[in-house]
């Protein structure tokens, strides 16, 4: 009688769950009693908000139960991996999670702290269907966010995203007794396992490796001297407070910190790992930072070279020689540019069976025999320091100036707000296709392509090209050039593109520029 009354008490009760609220005032009652889940943290592919501003841990409750009932939905299994990066608030994020999917009616099976790519490693290990993984990647300190997926080794995209919004906006949750949690002790372990258990380098390479005080410190050294590299460790010290730069491979500090070190060190590569790992930056043994498109085209040869007819898919904010490298030309290499984002560029990569996917940001994703088609940044590392195994007498440096010359600018991001980004994004792709239609010139010269699967692609005569889109995971645009005819060219496609953003006073200034 006592059980058959508290199972009725707890449908009842979790049927007057209430319905998130957008905005509560911290330190009041209200935001200790109700949850609070702010509508734009729903992005494309993954969720993120400011921790306290924007969503609270009853929302984030919410947001565990509403994952749950999703799941249930999708036909799945409700058995779920969990884990969190290294920040001073995941933990409790994750609990709080947690606690929402056991409601919900699933097996919680939580790793600890870890890596995202470890979290989805996991998915394969412990035959799990779905993940949760607790963390605001590179983002800055306050944010945070789940990378979530239920069908391996794919992530949500923009359908699951809605739906899973709707449910948790509108307590629209399904729970059922029956949820059990399982915590899986020193599973990285097995993780470094499975990284390193390949033959080891023959060449000996001296690799900085930095991490940004991130996740990744607890993890990447150790994984790089057991393939044989001599590590000199940059940042490795865990410490939430990122007290030198935000652990980000595009970011120009943490580069250029890297670039410090391999000079100090006469190391043959430096590679810099994102906050939860799943992104590696590079930097050559001269200092000079390789853009991720630029050392993709790398990878690209080097694996073409063993892999006949092998078929790549890259983001459109990438580099143009992806299609017009004479090598990647000659070995057969087929190349499918498709949409920014780590779900999206996951999921072509899947469906066509290609052999990689190289992502401007730094997100790789190699299948077989590499990886499992999941994204991680020391199956990234792995495979360059392969590359430069396999070059005997090239220094990194060597390789990357095989490549024919382009002018490339960093990722740009002015700030816009999530509200209005992709209406100005619309209105952007519709002046250039106007332009297209009406014969006019962008920087001096005829329209000759555009792509609008992911904002504008406007590439001219000569090759130039700029993109505008939004950024998927913040309040921001993204806008990259490139030219393969000088550097004032390039500089000429970003004028281009500007003076249109220009034109829409929400846009505001750049996180960086050329």
């Amino acid at each position: 009688m006592a059980a058959e009354y508290f199972v009725h008490s707890f449908h009842k009760a979790v049927r007057m769950f209430p319905k998130p609220k957008s905005v509560l005032v911290p330190n009041t009652l209200a935001y200790e009693s109700e949850p609070m889940v702010k509508a734009t943290g729903f992005r494309e592919y993954d969720a993120r908000w400011l921790f306290g501003k924007e969503i609270n841990l009853m929302g984030i409750q919410a947001l565990g139960m509403g994952l749950g009932a999703l799941i249930a939905e999708l036909g799945q299994k409700q058995e779920i991996v969990t884990g969190h990066d290294f920040r001073g608030y995941s933990s409790s994020i994750k609990y709080a999670l947690i606690s929402g999917l056991l409601a919900s009616g699933c097996k919680v099976h939580d790793i600890g702290l870890c890596m995202t790519p470890m979290a989805y490693f996991a998915q394969f290990e412990l035959d799990v269907p779905c993940v949760a993984m607790v963390t605001a990647s590179h983002n800055d300190n306050g944010w945070t966010g789940v990378k979530m997926g239920a069908n391996r080794p794919l992530t949500f995209g923009p359908d699951e995203m809605t739906r899973l919004k709707e449910i948790v906006l509108n307590a629209d949750f399904k729970n059922k007794v029956g949820g059990s949690y399982q915590f899986h002790e020193n599973f990285p372990a097995r993780y470094i396992a499975d990284l390193t258990n390949r033959a080891k380098l023959k060449r000996k390479l001296k690799v900085v490796v930095a991490c940004g005080n991130g996740t990744a410190g607890a993890f990447a050294p150790q994984v790089m001297e057991a393939i044989g590299c001599e590590v000199i460790p940059l940042d490795t010290e865990l410490d939430h407070t990122f007290p030198k730069y935000n652990p980000n491979p595009e970011d120009m500090k943490m580069l250029h910190a890297i670039r410090d070190a391999v000079l100090e060190h006469k190391a043959d590569v430096g590679l810099g790992f994102d906050g939860d790992g799943d992104r590696c930056g590079v930097v050559d043994d001269t200092g000079e930072e390789i853009f991720a498109d630029k050392v993709g085209v790398m990878l690209a040869r080097d694996m073409s070279a063993i892999h006949k007819d092998a078929h790549f898919v890259v983001d459109v904010k990438s580099t143009g020689l992806f299609v017009t490298d004479p090598v990647l030309q000659k070995q057969g290499a087929k190349v499918t540019y498709w949409k920014t984002g780590h779900s999206y560029m996951k999921r072509r990569t899947n469906e066509l069976g290609a052999l990689a996917g190289f992502e401007k940001s730094g997100h790789f994703f190699f299948n077989a025999p590499m990886g499992r088609g999941y994204d991680d940044g020391l199956i990234s590392a792995i495979a360059i320091c392969e590359m430069l195994d396999r070059a005997p007498g090239k220094s990194l440096a060597d390789l990357k100036d095989a490549l024919p010359k382009t002018w490339s600018s960093p990722t740009m991001s002015p700030h816009c707000a999530d509200e209005t980004k992709y209406g100005i994004v619309d209105s952007v792709v519709k002046h250039f296709e106007t332009a297209r239609a009406k014969g006019e010139k962008v920087a001096g010269q005829p329209i000759r392509d555009l792509v609008t699967v992911n904002g504008v692609r406007v590439t001219v005569e000569d090759g130039s090209w700029g993109l505008v889109r939004a950024s998927s995971n913040k309040p921001e645009l993204v806008v990259v050039v490139e030219s393969p005819v000088s550097e004032q060219r390039m500089r000429d496609m970003f004028e281009a593109m500007d003076s249109v953003l220009r034109t829409h006073p929400e846009v505001g200034e750049y996180n960086q520029k050329i």
